[in-house]
């Protein structure tokens, strides 16, 4: 199963977290199957790729809750 998450980037208190899609049974940090987008919490900005997100959704991926908020804040989801 996929599932939509965040991947840790960035150094000691600047973190950054791209959004990927990735195998379950992968560790945070593991190889991801594609990069769909980047979100910095500091800043508060965010780069989605919409049409990839759409992609592994229809596919059944399932996001977490963070990147579910994400997407809702950017109006992917209802």
């Amino acid at each position: 199963m996929v599932k939509l998450r965040l991947k840790r980037c960035g150094r000691k208190h600047c973190t950054t977290y791209r959004i990927v899609a990735i195998d379950v049974r992968s560790r945070r940090q593991g190889s991801e199957l594609r990069k769909v987008g980047f979100y910095d919490p500091i800043k508060k900005q965010t780069h989605l790729n919409i049409p990839a997100i759409l992609y592994f959704l229809e596919r059944g991926a399932q996001p977490t809750e963070t990147v579910r908020d994400i997407l809702k804040k950017a109006e992917v989801f209802n």
